[in-house]
């Protein structure tokens, strides 16, 4: 192997400050962005295929259509299939230096040509502030594309002890038949990274972006094919999600699935894969990073201010629709009256709108399904006796999906506000007796079905420690005196398990693993003479 592809480093966040260059040419990406509507269609074996045409509009502004997509039904999922597999033979020789170059060469794109217009479409689909798209689809998914391929060459420079007259060798073969790619509506990076990832080892995808992603996945893709990826290997579809599962996940070259979504959604596919495993060539990957209900613990040793800007940024950054959001918090008693003014004087000086407007620090949330789920926890919350509002509950989508950042306090700490995924600007807050810090961790590790982040707060070393055993497995990602969001690739793997996920850890080598399918090779260069063994003499 003579690869030497440098060490990477992670791509730096640009401030967009006022009349700093990038925040120039970002504020005319937008206005291009917003006069021109486009095209979303399928993309399968090289071509872009007809489908039913629905809207694409702004989250932050109901009205305004950004373009049609095109949903395609079960002959274009046969088709894709169908290219994927015929791509596998070519795609799965190239080596691995070829196929690293495209990504490379698309991250290069990504942060450098195309970096004002991916953070505009980020920011007019998905309602993101500048902020929020700069650190989603620019930094994360540009250290996707380049820790993905160190990752890779680390992994493949494995190889086993050769004896005498022996040679062993590790053939790193990609999975036999197609990959599964499901994305989300909330990170760009994450829609980027589940079909590129395996594709990187030689795999070909079927990808399914959401469609309240699809207007930014288009730049993706792009991106993507400007870099050099050949036709067939990633195959994007427009689809139903019944409809995609109906066919592929009965077809016997499928391989496995990369999943980010609801707990739900993921249960149901796994039952569906159950189901069909006597139809499948081998038995499927699953590697699935789905919900949260992410916690903030807090000691009477913390600093309540730091507390407060944790909570408000957690809780409450890109309007909640994190699966890392903070969204149950349990305070000591001393501490709770000082770190809950912080926090609602924040939360007051919140600045509500369209992203466009860089004062703003919350903007809609995706669309009316999200919006009315939300808002049914708000009504909730706002009508049973042992809850509290102390901040915000108000909503209005008369033109766009805004819901005003919430503040609960309970008194029963196994509410539903306390269990249950919202996916929204919704924060519920459980006041503890100081002296009863240690039973309060025990609740928090029984209260939540979902293991995926959380956050400690203390200044006693002793406590800290307490916490993160007592907290083992409360959360794969666990954050002491931070907030509990904001994962980045190489310095804080990704992901939980429970109802959290399979653990995989994007933005690590551990997740790279699953899409391999090693063969092991032995060559004897002194094949024996004798089927004679010693003892025999």
């Amino acid at each position: 192997m003579e690869w030497n592809f440098p060490m990477p480093a992670n791509e730096p966040v640009l401030s967009h400050a006022p009349g700093s260059p990038e925040r120039q040419s970002l504020e005319a990406a937008l206005a291009e962005a917003y006069s021109r509507l486009v095209e979303v269609r399928s993309y399968v074996g090289g071509e872009f295929l007809e489908g039913e045409p629905f809207p694409m509009t702004a989250p932050h502004r109901r009205a305004h259509v950004l373009g049609t997509a095109y949903r395609v039904g079960h002959e274009a999922v046969q088709r894709a299939i169908h290219a994927a597999l015929k791509a596998h033979r070519e795609w799965s020789r190239w080596s691995f230096e070829r196929r690293a170059e495209i990504f490379l060469k698309a991250a290069d794109l990504l942060t450098q040509k195309h970096r004002a217009r991916a953070n505009a479409a980020c920011m007019i689909g998905q309602s993101k502030t500048v902020f929020q798209s700069e650190i989603d689809i620019i930094a994360e998914l540009a250290d996707f594309w380049r820790f993905n391929v160190h990752y890779a060459e680390w992994l493949m420079r494995w190889q086993p002890y050769s004896p005498s007259a022996t040679k062993n060798r590790m053939d790193y073969r990609p999975l036999e038949g197609f990959v599964l790619a499901i994305t989300p509506f909330n990170f760009a990076s994450i829609a980027g990274n589940l079909p590129t990832a395996p594709a990187l080892l030689g795999n070909v995808i079927i990808w399914k972006p959401a469609e309240s992603q699809l207007y930014s996945a288009r730049v993706i893709l792009e991106i993507l094919l400007e870099a050099g990826l050949p036709e067939g290997v990633i195959n994007m579809l427009v689809v139903s999600g019944p409809t995609l599962s109906e066919v592929a996940l009965s077809h016997p070259a499928f391989a496995g699935l990369h999943f980010t979504g609801s707990t739900a959604t993921l249960n149901h596919l796994w039952r569906r894969i159950g189901e069909s495993l006597s139809a499948y060539r081998n038995y499927p990957r699953v590697v699935a990073e789905t919900g949260g209900k992410d916690f903030v613990w807090v000691h009477a040793s913390a600093d309540s201010r730091a507390v407060a800007v944790a909570l408000a940024r957690g809780a409450y950054e890109y309007q909640g629709q994190k699966c890392s959001a903070a969204s149950r918090a349990y305070l000591p008693a001393s501490r709770a009256e000082e770190i809950l003014g912080h926090l609602t004087e924040m939360m007051r000086s919140f600045r509500m709108g369209p992203p466009e407007d860089f004062s703003n620090f919350i903007t809609a949330v995706i669309d009316k399904k999200a919006f009315d789920k939300i808002a049914s926890y708000i009504e909730l919350g706002k009508s049973d006796p042992s809850l509290t509002l102390l901040q915000g509950g108000e909503y209005d989508d008369s033109e766009g999906y805004f819901i005003q950042p919430t503040l609960f306090l309970t008194q029963n700490p196994k509410h539903r506000l306390m269990e249950e995924e919202i996916f929204g600007p919704v924060l519920t807050v459980y006041i503890y007796p100081d002296q009863e810090w240690q039973e309060s961790l025990r609740l928090l590790d029984e209260t939540s079905p979902y293991g995926l982040t959380g956050a400690i707060w203390a200044q006693d070393r002793q406590v800290i420690g307490y916490a993160l055993d007592a907290l083992r497995y409360s959360a794969g990602n666990i954050y002491i005196n931070d907030k509990p969001t904001g994962a980045v690739v190489n310095q804080q793997p990704f992901g939980g398990a429970r109802a959290s996920g399979t653990n995989d850890k994007a933005g690590s080598p551990w997740n790279l693993i699953r899409w391999l399918s090693p063969r092991a090779i032995k060559e004897n260069f002194l094949p024996p003479l004798d089927y004679r063994y010693p003892f025999m003499g």
